[in-house]
């Protein structure tokens, strides 16, 4: 039996990952990540690298992260505590999405995960103070790949659900995406 629900998006290639907790009287079970269950969205890679962030402050804006090509990787992004706003934008050139995003609303009580294929950029706002985020990637990260785009750039017009809070220099200092972007080739 299936423990991950696997909802296919807007944006061809992302998905809403549900997971379906095992309860009873002593508590609960959560499969978090299963390449088998995950393999028919697209999940082939070994889990490379796994991270855990944690934003101390309601309103914090991370992102909107990626990697470039070789070293382009897909994520499921989960969050284990309080509640962020996840947000993934198509950057594939060609795509029918381009430059087009969805935001999933991720709790530690809802059970969602999103999970972000290559080609995508990466973001959230944290909606609660201590949200903590669990990343699995297909690819470690490859400085001389990293890459961004200014989570407040006009032209995305992504809509964060809270005033901006904490923004690293590094996310502050990133630029918004020149007129004559033409996505990032796979």
């Amino acid at each position: 039996m299936s423990r991950l629900v696997l909802t296919p998006l807007l944006l061809a290639g992302l998905f809403r990952v549900q997971r379906l907790p095992r309860e009873d009287d002593r508590g609960a079970f959560t499969r978090l990540f299963c390449t088998q269950e995950l393999a028919s969205a697209g999940w082939t890679a070994p889990v490379a690298q796994i991270n855990h962030s944690r934003s101390a402050q309601r309103g914090c804006l991370r992102g909107m992260h990626y990697q470039r090509p070789p070293h382009a990787e897909m994520k499921l992004v989960s969050c284990l505590r309080g509640a962020v706003w996840d947000v993934a934008l198509d950057l594939r050139h060609g795509s029918s999405s381009f430059l087009q995003w969805h935001a999933e609303f991720l709790s530690a009580d809802n059970g969602r995960a999103l999970l972000i294929p290559p080609g995508f950029a990466h973001g959230f706002q944290a909606l609660t103070d201590d949200a903590e985020l669990l990343y699995c990637h297909t690819c470690a990260h490859a400085p001389a790949a990293q890459a961004g785009v200014h989570p407040l750039d006009p032209r995305l017009a992504i809509v964060w659900p809270l005033p901006t809070g904490q923004m690293s220099e590094h996310d502050a200092g990133q630029a918004a995406l020149p007129a004559d972007f033409e996505g990032l080739r796979l």
